[in-house]
């Protein structure tokens, strides 16, 4: 845009500043609409009437429709630019958000063609005045670049001219690691402010809108559907458009089709004069069957122009050949045309995603199917050299997975799908639409079709390991031909050896191999009492190369991080650990239990090391299985570490504030954890501590983290009282050099968790005995220990107002040694994940003053009691994430308010004269520098300072 003062944008105080060609070079990666865009433009309304029609034909708005519309100086125009119902909710959520945090997010749901992108932009046009808007279009998954701009644009015109960004996102995945990002950038910078940095708006595409997305207080949502006051917008604006285009408004079809409320009839109707030939098609017709099928199962996708031209072949416009608009006739106002946003090539699609369906349907039913159709894009229009751009397109085609609106997937696939940990995403789709489109509607042959089009795409992109992986998985799933799923799932291995999630098919392939040939009940995971013809050597055979797939998985995720994975040609980053190999090994060897113990009970004592393999053998006259002996006697230390690491896993984490771990998945490895470690001790054990141990792997409190749960598993005085024992007796036979302070640590645990439920215990140690042990190691070596044990040092020695202890310790270095620990013990594993505060600090003293997390879950409970038992996780994770929890009056009866300070976006405890780094647990709630007042907490990585509040008053925050 050329303008003669220079672009223009708002600060705070919602006067303009000019900024120079230096500001909007540095922030190639945003669209910013500036506050004064064309406004000292002469608009040529020939461009101005051709961007209207384009765009009422069905093209993205450009911020040329929005300027246009409110121009009203004819009498011809008469009515304003519609705003869809969710455009004041949209508003009045960004007005919110500007009295909130320093960075936050919604989220706008719209199905596709449903106007979702149209009315995102609208709400930043209208907003441009008043904060600085910008569209993220860089295709980057370099956040720290993205971040840098975002401050670039929020500090622009010095420290008195800083407004907030209202930022645009189509990719509702990288909204939190941006968000991090941004937020690192403005601690970085020690950037203070008095509003928030930037609001970030997702504008996300949904096939599906659930009724838990209407439950969410941040999400604005868009139907194709109307109300009755839009209705008449329509109608309004439709006498309007008449008048203005009286010979073209009839093939306005993004306009009709949504004041017709999105009706099918006038979708048929529109596409009814095709005239569908399977043979001998033009190629027009073929490009059109191209752009129907991407634009159908890729909403939002394109075509460059220019491809499009080099499918159609000679004569090109350059040569003076006719325009593409010419050469789609009779289709071109099926079509629209606009240009890019980069300027360059223009981009093609189908005036709505409805009329690339029905088009989609019209060419199935006269003959030209689904995979017909895909199978000819892949070769004829995508040719030797696929452009970049295509392979975004073509991956979600053909593998996207969607939620879709049915419901009948099969119990085989449900359980496939509670294995990958996406028991939240259960009415995902099997396969891509695509995908599954062709399977239901091509007859007889369907099948064998979809495998046609995905191993097409596996040998045309030979180096994309997507498509085998997809078509690996078609294989196990539906054809249950597991030989060809185990050769494709082993050339998508090949083609990324170090992807952990590519690595996953492999396993999967054997373990539903090894479900097939033992009839396993796929919805439970029971294995029936009658297995048929299957052997011991067989069900060992199968199980050896699935326990093998998974290992090489859980190798493959160990050194993915910080690692950069190829992902579709573009470089990414695994921002998660992949705990699928873990968690598949405890699957198989749950199914090999249940299975060998149902062919001889004595399997049991044999893979629990109760009784030798080799005696077992032999006593059965079974010496072919002596090759497996390995396997089987590793069996059981393998689940045991495996299990340990769940047990931490889930304890100290969730996958993020809202979401909880899948029900299925701790029952699964408890379940795992009893057969092959809780039950006997092993034959090879020996020592006088072994039989203590084994009791206490039976209580599931070997470790740590099963101690911090005991709460959470509801154990009583006695189960507790037995617990602190066991510890006492394996702490007082332990040496140092055998672990003891290990043992001590967990034997302080224990008389923490046991005053919870019996604080008058004649069993509980006293606190400075407890201390005591800890300082003996404090003494020895502040320094490498585990995160465990800072935890307990925080708990027991932090300090009371106006209480002196004989033991003086630095806990701003033991927080800094917790956080280092924390790094090399569970960062790998935790990364992206949300830590769980374990230990609160309540208003009593001593160990009474300790508040366990499962003291505040039941209060909620107890408060609201809900007849369905497994719909409690989802209500309290609702009331921790929303933050209710801080406001109930039991809560707050319980916990401590401490009162601290920020100083450059670093939060500090004040205590007994003390001044105690904590962390926060919202980083986007510190504001500035002052004094604050907050709820402490305790997280395997240190305390944590929630509900941070800055106080309007001088004096006590909270009673």
């Amino acid at each position: 845009m050329a303008h003669n003062k220079g672009s223009s944008l708002s600060n705070a105080r919602g006067r303009e500043i000019y900024v120079g060609s230096q500001i909007r070079d540095s922030i190639s990666l945003l669209d910013v609409l500036y506050s004064n865009a064309f406004e000292e433009e002469d608009i040529d309304s020939a461009v101005a009437k051709k961007a209207e029609a384009d765009f009422y034909r069905g093209a993205p708005p450009q911020w040329l429709n929005f300027c246009w519309a409110e121009k009203a100086t004819s009498a011809i125009k008469t009515t304003p630019f519609i705003k869809r119902d969710g455009y004041t909710e949209l508003i009045q959520n960004i007005k919110k958000q500007l009295k909130g945090d320093l960075t936050s997010t919604m989220n706008l749901l719209h199905q596709p063609g449903s106007g979702g992108t149209t009315l995102a932009k609208q709400v930043l046009w209208d907003m441009r005045k008043k904060l600085r808007c910008a569209v993220l279009t860089g295709a980057t998954s370099d956040f720290t670049a993205i971040a840098k701009q975002v401050i670039h644009l929020f500090t622009a015109g010095s420290q008195g001219h800083q407004n907030t960004v209202l930022l645009l996102l189509n990719d509702v995945c990288i909204q939190k690691n941006l968000q991090d990002a941004i937020m690192k950038e403005i601690t970085d910078r020690n950037i203070t402010t008095h509003m928030p940095v930037v609001i970030i708006l997702n504008c996300v595409r949904k096939a599906v809108i659930k009724q838990e997305d209407h439950n969410k207080s941040r999400h604005v949502i868009l139907r194709a559907e109307l109300s009755e006051a839009e209705k008449q917008q329509f109608e309004e604006k439709q006498i309007e458009i008449s008048r203005s285009y009286s010979n073209e408004h009839k093939q306005f079809h993004g306009f009709n089709i949504m004041r017709e409320n999105f009706s099918g009839d006038y979708v048929k109707e529109t596409c009814a004069f095709l005239d569908v030939r399977k043979k001998r098609r033009p190629k027009k017709s073929q490009l059109l069957s191209f752009l129907s099928l991407v634009n159908a199962y890729v909403p939002g996708s394109h075509l460059l122009e220019s491809q499009c031209q080099a499918f159609l072949g000679p004569p090109d416009p350059i040569y003076g050949g006719p325009s593409f608009e010419q050469r789609m006739e009779p289709f071109t106002h099926l079509i629209v045309t606009f240009p890019s946003q980069q300027g360059q090539d223009k981009h093609v699609r189908m005036a709505h995603p409805l009329i690339a369906q029905q088009c989609v349907e019209l060419l199935a039913t006269a003959g030209v199917t689904r995979s017909d159709t895909a199978r000819n894009f892949l070769t004829d229009f995508c040719g030797e050299e696929v452009q970049q751009h295509l392979m975004p397109v073509i991956k979600d085609m053909l593998t996207k997975r969607e939620i879709t609106v049915d419901v009948k997937q099969s119990a085989e696939w449900k359980r496939d799908m509670l294995t990958k940990g996406e028991m939240r995403e259960e009415r995902k789709g099997k396969f891509s639409r695509l995908i599954q489109d062709i399977e239901n509607t091509e007859g007889k042959e369907s099948k064998s079709m979809c495998v046609s089009v995905l191993q097409l795409a596996s040998e045309k992109f030979k180096q994309n390991p997507f498509f085998p992986k997809a078509l690996a998985r078609f294989f196990y799933i539906e054809t249950r031909a597991y030989s060809k799923a185990e050769k494709w799932a082993k050339i998508a291995k090949d083609r990324d050896p170090n992807n952990s999630f590519v690595a996953d098919t492999l396993g999967q392939v054997y373990k539903n191999h090894l479900m097939s040939r033992m009839k396993v009940e796929q919805s439970s995971f029971r294995v029936p009492k009658q297995l048929g013809s299957i052997s011991a050597q067989e069900i060992l055979q199968l199980s050896t190369m699935a326990f093998e797939a998974f290992k090489d998985e859980e190798r493959a995720a160990e050194n993915e991080q910080g690692a950069e994975m190829q992902y579709d040609g573009m470089t990414k980053v695994s921002h998660i650990y992949n705990n699928r190999g873990l968690f598949g090994y405890l699957q198989v060897a749950n199914i090999v239990f249940d299975s060998l113990v149902s062919l001889d009970k004595n399997w049991q004592k044999v893979l629990t090391m109760e009784i030798s393999a080799d005696s077992f053998f032999i006593s059965i006259g079974q010496k072919k299985l002596f090759k497996y002996k390995p396997l089987i006697i590793s069996l059981r230390d393998e689940v045991e570490r495996k299990c340990e690491f769940f047990d931490g896993y889930l304890t100290y984490s969730k996958p993020n504030i809202k979401e909880n771990e899948p029900h299925y998945f701790q029952t699964d490895v408890k379940n795992c954890y009893r057969k092959y470690v809780g039950t006997c001790t092993p034959i090879h054990s020996e020592s006088a501590i072994d039989v203590p141990l084994q009791k206490l792997k039976e209580e599931m409190a070997i470790a740590f983290p099963g101690l911090l749960c005991c709460l959470d598993k509801g154990y009583d005085e006695s189960n507790l009282r037995r617990i602190t024992t066991l510890w006492g007796e394996i702490k007082n036979k332990k040496n140092k050099k055998d672990g003891e302070n290990k043992a001590s640590q967990n034997f302080i645990l224990a008389n923490i968790i046991l005053s919870k439920v019996e604080a008058a215990s004649p069993m509980l140690t006293p606190l400075p005995i407890l201390r005591s042990s800890l300082e003996r190691h404090l003494v020895a070596n502040l320094s490498n220990q585990t995160p465990e044990f800072y935890f307990l040092v925080l708990l027991l020695f932090w300090p009371e107002e106006q209480k002196k202890m004989d033991f003086n310790i630095d806990l701003n270095k033991c927080v800094l040694e917790m956080q280092e620990s924390y790094k090399n013990t569970y960062k790998k594993h935790l990364r992206s994940r949300y830590l769980l505060p374990l230990i609160f600090l309540g208003k009593g003293e001593g160990l009474s003053r300790l508040v366990h997390r499962a003291k505040i879950d039941n209060l909620l409970i107890e408060e609201n009691p809900m007849a369905r038992p497994e719909a409690r996780p989802d209500f309290i994770s609702q009331k921790w994430s929303s933050g209710e929890v801080w406001r109930k009056p039991s809560v707050q009866d319980l916990l401590l308010p401490v009162n601290g300070v920020v100083r450059q976006h670093r939060v500090f405890a004040r205590v007994d004269g003390k001044e105690i780094n904590v962390c926060a647990g919202q980083q986007s709630k510190v504001w500035k520098s002052g004094d604050v007042c907050f709820y402490l907490g305790f997280t395997i990585r240190g305390p944590v300072a929630y509900d941070i509040i800055y106080p309007s008053y001088s004096g006590p925050v909270r009673s």
